[in-house]
């Protein structure tokens, strides 16, 4: 198989649904997603077992953690969301992420909420 190199600018042009990551590689047994966000839809949740980066490749956005201060990231910063840290975002303008997390890395964590997307549904 031979490695197929990708543009992410193009591929965030692709983007249309907010809240909705898709998978564009993998390293290992980890993906590499991108998403974009706007507003406060995504819930308070846990990765029980799992860190989650979170890479802001255009734009601003505010992660919330629970007992303790909010982390406000700007384009070309990244913070990581330590495993059982529970955590939310919310962004007014609408922001790019790449997120780097384990494939067992489910989108909300246990919570189900409308934005929930299963792996079938974060293929690209």
């Amino acid at each position: 198989m031979t490695p197929e190199k990708q543009n992410i600018y193009q591929l965030f042009s692709t983007i249309s649904d907010y809240f909705s990551p898709k998978i564009i590689g993998e390293v290992n047994d980890v993906y590499i997603k991108l998403a974009k966000v706007k507003g406060q839809d995504v819930p308070w949740h846990t990765h029980k077992n799992e860190d989650e980066l979170f890479y802001v490749i255009k734009g601003g956005l505010t992660l919330e953690l629970r007992n303790d201060d909010s982390v406000h990231l700007d384009t070309g910063e990244l913070f990581t969301v330590k495993a059982g840290v529970e955590h939310r975002v919310h962004t007014e303008e609408e922001c790019w992420l790449m997120l780097i997390e384990n494939k067992s890395t489910q989108h909300t964590g246990d919570v189900k909420a409308p934005i929930t997307k299963s792996i079938d549904e974060q293929n690209y």
